[in-house]
């Protein structure tokens, strides 16, 4: 859902970057789960008061009420459970539905399974890895995105193995 960016004012709230375009969304949900890094297993903090501020939220987590302990959780990824997100029509997913997921191209060839979704302001970019040891960025767009298969867990896209 996004990223602590640091602490905001002195009183031990942070600042975070939304992943979303509906940066409101995330100052609506009572608790979020925060990770410190990837690959370690996060933590629920209660939300005492959260607001959006420009294209940012800011928040007081509960416990945390220095600038100091706010700034530990720079760079933690701010997380909510799945089922307290709304509920998806058929033809939607949530972009972390695609990690795990196998991307192949039109030819055919296997550029490897989705490891992340990163949003860097544009548009959403899934990080392939190949068992190869090989990593691409591939923007998530529909003009390289020919489709995507749920149940099958595949990912079919307009990219070369050498791009």
């Amino acid at each position: 859902m996004g990223r602590v960016m640091g602490p905001y004012g002195v009183r031990g709230w942070v600042k975070v970057a939304p992943f979303t375009a509906a940066t409101d969304a995330l100052a609506d949900y009572p608790a979020w789960w925060l990770v410190p890094r990837e690959g370690l297993e996060g933590k629920a903090w209660p939300v005492e008061s959260a607001r959006v501020h420009a294209d940012t939220v800011v928040a007081k987590l509960a416990g945390i009420d220095t600038r100091e302990a706010a700034a530990v959780l720079k760079g933690s990824l701010v997380a909510v459970p799945r089922d307290a997100l709304p509920p998806l029509r058929d033809d939607e997913m949530y972009v972390g539905d695609l990690v795990g997921m196998m991307v192949v191209n039109r030819r055919g060839e296997t550029l490897g399974k989705v490891e992340a979704v990163d949003s860097f302001g544009a548009h959403p970019v899934m990080r392939v890895a190949a068992d190869d040891g090989a990593v691409r960025l591939v923007p998530f767009v529909a003009a390289l995105v020919d489709a995507v298969d749920r149940e099958a867990g595949r990912v079919e896209v307009d990219w070369g193995l050498d791009y």
